[in-house]
């Protein structure tokens, strides 16, 4: 009989307190979990991504290691987006596995990780240069004065928003050339995404149509060997 022990983790008191995110996150481990496998308890983390310092992860991996549970995770992001973390956690002893990604395993974990750490490295290196290089323009950086604060906050969500989509959609199309590589057809993989609650550009589910244009962008994208 399968136990588990579930591990959620919200960024702000403000999530943790009115449910957002949290509700999500219990959905998906009650969607997971079918009798008569059945979760021992739970461990809920209030704590931003980029830290490490998780109290209630270690106190849920100590839970699972004494009783022989599964960890259980919702989202492979709600562990960390530093590689070393996710390692250092595969390295544990303690089997665990992500709702949104069940198959998965060590290694292809690990490949989620390192891809996750090296985009944000990226986009840390090209905002520098990019500012560096208008700064060698000339061009005076910081906020206008003239600039009003709705226009600065629309100006952010609107950034916020692109660069959510634009990344999902990368993270969807490398989960499509895994799952292609695996075997899977252009169904399942469709499947795969619409679980993991990835959308296509337009805000749509994927189908089979959906997912070899993915495949077929990565295919021009990628430079020959």
């Amino acid at each position: 009989m399968p136990q588990y022990i579930a591990y959620y983790r919200v960024s702000t008191t403000k999530q943790g307190t009115s449910g957002l995110g949290l509700e999500a996150q219990q959905h998906a481990v009650a969607q997971y979990v079918r009798p008569p496998a059945h979760v021992l308890t739970h461990y809920t983390e209030v704590e931003s991504g980029k830290k490490n310092q998780r109290p209630q992860l270690l106190a849920a991996i100590a839970h699972a290691r004494s009783t022989s549970a599964t960890l259980l995770i919702a989202k492979l992001d709600r562990l960390s987006r530093n590689a070393g973390f996710i390692f250092a956690l595969r390295d544990s002893g303690v089997d665990f596995v992500c709702c949104d990604m069940p198959d998965a395993n060590t290694l292809t974990v690990g490949i989620f990780a390192v891809l996750a750490q090296h985009e944000r490295e990226l986009i840390s290196k090209r905002t520098k240069e990019a500012l560096a290089a208008l700064k060698a323009r000339g061009i005076a950086l910081g906020q206008p004065a003239n600039l009003t604060a709705t226009a600065i906050r629309q100006g952010q969500q609107v950034r916020e928003r692109n660069a959510r989509e634009n990344k999902e959609n990368r993270q969807a199309t490398r989960l499509a050339v895994l799952l292609r590589q695996q075997g899977h057809t252009l169904q399942q993989i469709a499947q795969e995404l619409n679980s993991g609650e990835y959308c296509t550009r337009r805000g749509k589910r994927f189908d089979a149509t959906a997912v070899r244009r993915l495949l077929l962008r990565q295919e021009i994208a990628t430079p020959p060997a």
